[in-house]
């Protein structure tokens, strides 16, 4: 296909697939299993490649109820669930087999296309198993938008949540949003407001043993703000921003500088270690926390997340 400044560049890698336009450069990886690398603005916007997330850290209330216990299996499945199938279609036409060495062989540097989308198939390691599928569709405006597919399996215990997290290698600087205010989550609206807000920081909320917060619903738009890189060789420090946007419905979302496994790895909140990283956790199902006692009573049935149900959701990234 002739190229126009319109068209995204397509390179098709050993390992992986290269797209990118006049002011950015994704890398998807066909050996882990997703989007590797995210640059806009010669700024590197990911740290590791995205993962499902079916865990958020439990709360005082999890504990009373038991809940922690019951749900176990899915603090495994959001450290190693597996990519086993990788789909790829260039303007809508599939690539099958993968174009790996040597396959790719046939491609020259330069294959321009104006839609790339990639599908990765997971599987988790529950009994039994079950699936989610991650698909990346990439416009020639650079826009890409992310799809999220829970496959519902009966016999596997109810979700502490169920989305997408993002880590990003500095510490954002701060975060813009349009949704409801303050910490929220599904049982916990009443009082909120709808409205655009500036967080500064990454701020977590200072329980005394460190434990689910920082969440926020009914979110139509992110914005998330940094201004500095891990690249040594970068003068540049003006801040630089990237967004995610919805697409069919809110999203909900949390953005600190700890992954669920690190708050519950700490007993106080001064043996939580110093924040490096962004990490933004994406939902598209958060359960209620409950708290009508934090001794033993459940959440109200209406906000728990019922792992027999799939679960969609999907949103748009952007500059």
């Amino acid at each position: 296909m002739d190229y126009t400044n319109s068209q995204l560049h397509v390179i098709y890698g050993d390992g992986s697939l290269g797209v990118a336009g006049p002011n950015f450069h994704y890398l998807f990886s066909y050996e882990r299993g997703g989007l590797e690398s995210l640059v806009v603005d010669n700024k590197e916007w990911l740290y590791r490649t995205p993962t499902p997330l079916f865990w958020r850290a439990t709360t005082d209330n999890d504990h009373g109820n038991g809940f922690d216990v019951k749900a176990a299996q899915w603090y495994a499945a959001d450290r190693f669930t597996t990519c086993q199938k990788i789909e790829l279609a260039v303007d809508g036409q599939a690539l099958q087999p993968l174009p790996i060495a040597p396959f790719n062989n046939r491609y020259t540097n330069r294959e321009y296309a104006n839609e790339v989308a990639l599908a990765y198939h997971l599987v988790t390691p529950t009994v039994p198993s079950t699936s989610v599928t991650i698909t990346y569709t990439v416009t020639s405006d650079g826009n890409i938008n992310v799809a999220v597919h829970f496959t519902g399996r009966a016999d596997l215990p109810e979700l502490p949540a169920f989305g997408l997290r993002f880590i990003m290698s500095t510490t954002a600087t701060s975060f813009d949003y349009t949704g409801l205010s303050g910490e929220t989550y599904p049982d916990r609206l009443a009082g909120a407001t709808h409205g655009h807000f500036h967080v500064a920081g990454l701020p977590v909320t200072p329980y005394l043993v460190p434990q689910e917060c920082g969440m926020h619903m009914q979110t139509s738009q992110l914005t998330v703000t940094r201004s500095t890189t891990q690249n040594n060789a970068d003068p540049d420090s003006q801040p630089f921003s990237l967004t995610f946007s919805q697409t069919k419905k809110p999203f909900a979302f949390s953005c600190l500088p700890y992954t669920a496994a690190e708050l519950e790895n700490a007993t106080h909140i001064e043996e939580l270690p110093l924040p490096r990283r962004t990490v933004l956790s994406i939902y598209g199902a958060v359960r209620g926390v409950g708290g009508i006692d934090s001794w033993g009573a459940d959440v109200e049935q209406r906000y728990h997340i019922p792992a027999d149900q799939d679960i969609d959701f999907d949103f748009n990234i952007h500059f």
